[in-house]
């Protein structure tokens, strides 16, 4: 879990998720089954309903897809999984629902001809990937790069808090959401290459 949350919280979020995960999988659900099934999720709030400026319903339904990942981790810790395709498709079906999610905002900016948040939208859209990315090409190359202030459920967060806002009634509130996460996006992709700089010279002297 990101480092927004507290141990305390976690153990929380634990006690509500950890049963649902049970009872998933006597049902003989897969884990794997429960990802799909929320990014699926998420391209339906994010395509169906973000695309037409539905904030509220469409935060709503993103969220209660994001949910799955607490749940299909927790099924996967219940089973003692050894096996690492579980952690990649989850990481696969991440960059999809992020890929939808500021797709869909983005298509909505640009039908709306509003184009200082359509840019701020394909930054967050870019960054977003490239966030991932980096932390993804440094372990493969053995080094470290998880640093930064806005990492995935951050970054969740902040553009849901801001759908939310706009769909009550603050017009720009989106918009604000969407240029402090680019901000805050490319501040951790600078941060992430930077430590991973660091540790490649520390390990070459």
């Amino acid at each position: 879990m990101a480092k927004i949350f507290s141990v305390s919280v976690r153990a929380g979020i634990d006690r509500v998720f950890d049963p649902i995960a049970r009872l998933l999988l006597r049902a003989h659900v897969s884990p794997d089954a429960v990802t799909v099934a929320g990014t699926v999720g998420v391209l339906v709030g994010a395509i169906g309903w973000a695309t037409r400026g539905q904030w509220v319903i469409a935060t709503t339904i993103v969220t209660l897809s994001a949910f799955t990942d607490l749940i299909d981790g927790s099924m996967a810790r219940q089973l003692g999984r050894a096996g690492r395709f579980g952690a990649f498709l989850d990481s696969t079906m991440d960059r999809v629902a992020d890929g939808a999610v500021f797709g869909s905002i983005a298509y909505y900016f640009a039908v709306q001809q509003r184009h200082s948040a359509l840019v701020a939208a394909l930054i967050c859209l870019v960054s977003g990937q490239l966030v991932s990315y980096v932390r993804a090409r440094a372990e493969g190359l053995g080094l470290s790069a998880k640093v930064g202030i806005a990492e995935r459920a951050e970054r969740l967060i902040l553009i849901g808090v801001g759908g939310l806002a706009t769909g009550f009634g603050w017009r720009y509130g989106l918009d604000v959401a969407l240029w402090l996460l680019a901000v805050l996006s490319l501040v951790t992709i600078g941060q992430r290459i930077g430590h991973v700089y660091r540790q490649d010279r520390q390990a070459v002297r």
